[in-house]
């Protein structure tokens, strides 16, 4: 117990002698978990939604001429071909008009002078769940473009491209902002132990004469490092929760947020970020220790 407390005092004492150096290093690991936190926030609530989406991925084949029940038969043989599908639906172009009058509703009478065949049929595919990449998309599609008959195959490439473009482009920002948060908080804490080492250099020699132990020495600039670890990553944490729930509170309604519950971390993941963090200090913290103190 007596070791503890004498840590404990140390640890104080080495706060109050670099409180500025100190203060500043807590503010620069609060900033890089913040902002590494935030955009793997956003990831992963994006990831979601474009899971959410795939779950009501359809695509449509625009066919020339209307399937018999035969070709029907054989068509649904080579989709599935590709791959399992959770549901194919064929559309005749009687159909098709009779969806379409019922779309315009009571706009549908400027339909009267139309032929009922003028809309192509068409077969809605719907992949299984597990399809979730714009590649697989693309590939299904692509096979879907060779069945005799295709015309066109519909199913919101354009908006579909840009969603999974920007969503590898976040996860390039998440690695980017995760390399920041690394290097910021390795070199910020080191570099303030590097400091409080130095400012106690004489009392620390001292120690070693009167034959302090090299676990009572360390253990106070350890204690810092994990201090600086568990107190930076829950700022920044919280101060995320905050933006988070300001954001939900101001934005839901109508747009993006509207469309999925984004949600925050769960205790799990919070608990990983804090643990990281707490070991890059604590390594930040050793690393300045063994080129300073030889013991």
């Amino acid at each position: 117990m007596s070791f503890f407390l004498s840590v404990s005092r140390q640890v104080g004492r080495n706060l109050k002698q670099t409180w500025a150096s100190q203060l500043m290093t807590l503010l620069t690991v609060s900033l890089s978990v913040l902002i590494f936190a935030f955009f793997f926030l956003t990831y992963t609530n994006l990831l979601n939604l474009g899971t959410k989406l795939g779950d009501n991925l359809t695509l449509i084949i625009y066919l020339d001429d209307d399937l018999s029940p035969e070709l029907q038969e054989q068509f649904a043989t080579k989709i599935n071909k590709f791959d399992h599908t959770e549901k194919i639906k064929f559309i005749s172009r009687e159909q098709a008009f009779n969806r379409f009058s019922q779309q315009l509703g009571s706009n549908k009478n400027v339909l009267e002078a139309m032929p009922h065949d003028f809309l192509p049929a068409s077969i809605e595919v719907t992949p299984v769940k597990g399809m979730r990449s714009i590649k697989q998309v693309k590939l299904f599609s692509n096979y879907l473009k060779q069945l005799p008959g295709a015309l066109k195959i519909q199913y919101g490439q354009e908006w579909v491209n840009r969603f999974f473009y920007f969503t590898n482009l976040l996860s390039m920002v998440v690695i980017l902002s995760g390399i920041l948060l690394i290097m910021t908080t390795f070199f910020m804490v080191a570099y303030t132990i590097r400091l409080t080492i130095l400012g106690r250099q004489d009392e620390l020699e001292l120690l070693k004469l009167v034959g302090a132990t090299n676990n009572y020495i360390r253990a106070p600039f350890l204690t810092e490092g994990v201090l600086q670890g568990l107190l930076g990553s829950t700022i920044g944490l919280l101060s995320l929760f905050v933006i988070f729930e300001w954001i939900l509170n101001h934005f839901s309604e109508p747009g993006i947020l509207a469309m999925t519950d984004f949600a925050f971390f769960p205790a799990k993941t919070v608990a990983i970020i804090v643990s990281a963090s707490i070991c890059l200090c604590a390594i930040g913290s050793y690393s300045a220790m063994q080129k300073l103190l030889r013991i």
